[in-house]
């Protein structure tokens, strides 16, 4: 019997945006304006590339933003449910989801020691090119038109899962925790017994309510969190049972 745990990072792990936290890092802690407006729907990938490449031209250097992305706080309760995860983790495999990039999301697990509660992290591959600027590429190509050019998770979590069946893995339960318009498309892939838990207030619940309405609910029960307590309380009962 074994549970599944796929997080989204962003305003769900930690209580802020990785990719607008860096910008602290920038003069005088803001872009210019026609940086800012340079944004298209669909394509943030690309703007954090030109986002990294402004910071570059202007000595941001690897230590300073490292310094600045492990003082993003975690989301309330967060720490306690990683450590709760850490100790059941014969019961969980944990993956992470995220829009985010791979050196962020490294820096600030490793901070916190929480890098061993997952077992695979799926985000943007990001790397130190050779004269010290922060390149960021799309995680992979998919066919979906409601998710963003560079990652659709349902099609991470589906390959994650079939993966693991030809391994012999398979979840009594999928818990997936997020809170945007992005984690939508994986939780309409979510079947009866699973679980989607959108945060109180964000995109996700929102959009979840707005299927219900219009008739066309998802599959999976729905939980609504605002502290991960919330979250560490249905997987204690989970657990149980």
């Amino acid at each position: 019997m074994k549970f599944l745990l796929v997080f989204d990072f962003d305003h769900t792990i930690i209580d802020e945006n990785s990719d607008t936290w860096i910008v602290k890092c920038a003069p005088e802690g803001k872009l210019p304006n026609g940086l800012r407006n340079s944004y298209q729907p669909g394509h943030w990938t690309e703007y954090m590339g030109r986002v990294f490449v402004y910071l570059g031209d202007n000595g941001v250097k690897e230590d300073e933003m490292k310094r600045t992305m492990t003082t993003i706080p975690f989301t309330a309760g967060m720490i306690d449910l990683l450590g709760f995860i850490g100790e059941n983790k014969e019961l969980f495999d944990c993956i992470i989801v995220s829009d985010s990039n791979t050196v962020f999301i490294d820096w600030i697990l490793k901070a916190a020691d929480f890098h061993k509660v997952f077992d695979e992290v799926f985000t943007n591959p990001a790397a130190f090119s050779s004269t010290g600027y922060l390149t960021v590429e799309h995680f992979h190509a998919h066919h979906c038109a409601k998710c963003p050019k560079n990652l659709c998770k349902r099609k991470v979590l589906k390959e994650f899962l079939d993966k693991q069946l030809e391994r012999g893995v398979s979840y009594t339960q999928i818990v997936y925790i997020g809170d945007g318009g992005n984690d939508l498309c994986p939780v309409m892939f979510l079947k009866k017994n699973d679980v989607a838990m959108p945060r109180q207030g964000y995109t996700l619940e929102k959009k979840i309510s707005q299927l219900v309405q219009s008739l066309s609910p998802v599959q999976c029960s729905v939980l609504v969190w605002s502290s991960a307590i919330d979250i560490m309380s249905y997987l204690k009962l989970l657990i149980k049972e």
